[in-house]
């Protein structure tokens, strides 16, 4: 019943991306691209999603669909929220499907490494963002989540000094949060006067309110704790939930990783724990995973690894800068709208 019930919801989940398929065109011109983006409309490739909840997925998803859209290419989304075996089915629907390219964002290594393999061994070309699918032929692409880690810790023992006790939001198995949970073991060990309190976190749906109940707990078990750090932006959402209701705003700093219309604005609030996060656009993330899958399309070389460059993101900037959104964000920050990765002589860009 287990296998017939999944296969239906996959069934199901593949009819409903191709009701929202986006066939895109009118934007590049295909006589300067290679084959076969010389006729873009018959190019498809396929999005396949393990995580979406959260302003950073959506993001993710415009730019997505806004670089495939300059490209002129036929793209299907494909979510499966974050259920690990319906996304490897997910892969098996894209296939099935007969798309030329798969970008495959988020996931566990051990239900989607097989499942990539599959999907090379039908001759498609696949990149990952975020997901290790310990495959050679499979780009990764990256936010350099370990210095994501390491700049926000910088920052703060910047702002707190080198003795402080810690609450530290971490899900161990996601590739991007176990890259920065690396920077942060390194942290400790190089600073012995910072003190890991409670380790917590779930990526239970919704996330925010999920990781806000878990940090009231620790909140009430460790009231010492001066920092938090949450290195992924609804985990730090959940923390400053709690803090609020703790009425220790003043008293406690989080940081994190990753960034959002909403955080900004959560992030200047009056008396805001919220001090700093590190991110990269993660619209520009969407439009570089886009821009090397047509890369390997046209049969050109992509590194191994697709570093997308991170910023850091102060609470005092926003407020001195007076940036209240994402738009305004990269006005002041031209470094973050922009990246500068995957990029040809003939790769059309999204309209600025």
């Amino acid at each position: 019943m287990k296998i017939i019930r999944r296969k239906a919801i996959a069934l199901f989940a593949g009819l409903a991306a191709a009701a929202i398929t986006l066939p895109m065109g009118g934007f590049a011109q295909a006589a300067d691209m290679p084959a076969p983006l010389d006729n873009p409309g018959d190019v498809k490739i396929a999005l396949v999603r393990y995580l979406s909840t959260g302003d950073f997925f959506q993001a993710y998803l415009s730019g997505v669909e806004k670089q495939a859209a300059a490209l002129g290419v036929d793209l299907r989304v494909l979510d499966s929220r974050q259920d690990a075996a319906l996304q490897a089915d997910m892969v098996d629907q894209a296939i099935a499907l007969g798309v030329d390219g798969i970008i495959i964002q988020h996931g566990l290594t051990e239900s989607m490494k097989e499942a990539a393999q599959r999907a090379v061994d039908a001759g498609i070309k696949v990149v990952a963002f975020d997901v290790n699918v310990e495959n050679p032929a499979i780009p990764q692409i990256e936010q350099s989540d370990y210095l994501l880690g390491k700049l926000a810790l910088e920052q703060a023992m910047k702002d707190n000094g080198a003795d402080w006790k810690a609450g530290y939001v971490y899900v161990p198995g996601i590739a991007p949060l176990d890259r920065r949970h690396v920077a942060w073991e390194e942290f400790k060990a190089a600073n012995p006067g910072i003190i890991e309190a409670a380790q917590f976190g779930t990526l239970d749906n919704p996330i925010a309110n999920s990781n806000a109940n878990q940090a009231r707990s620790v909140l009430q078990a460790n009231p010492d704790i001066s920092v938090f750090f949450a290195p992924f932006d609804e985990f730090a959402k959940g923390v400053k939930i709690a803090v609020d209701e703790a009425g220790m705003s003043q008293d406690v700093k989080i940081y994190s990783a990753d960034v959002s219309t909403a955080d900004i604005s959560a992030m200047r609030e009056p008396d805001s724990a919220w001090a700093a996060t590190v991110a990269t656009n993660p619209a520009v993330v969407g439009e570089v995973s886009v821009r090397a899958l047509a890369i390997m399309l046209t049969g050109g070389n992509v590194d191994a690894q697709v570093v997308v460059p991170p910023t850091l993101i102060t609470q005092s900037f926003l407020l001195e800068k007076d940036v209240k959104n994402m738009e305004e964000l990269s006005a002041n920050m031209p470094q973050f709208a922009h990246a500068d990765v995957a990029m040809t002589d003939w790769m059309p860009l999204p309209a600025r």
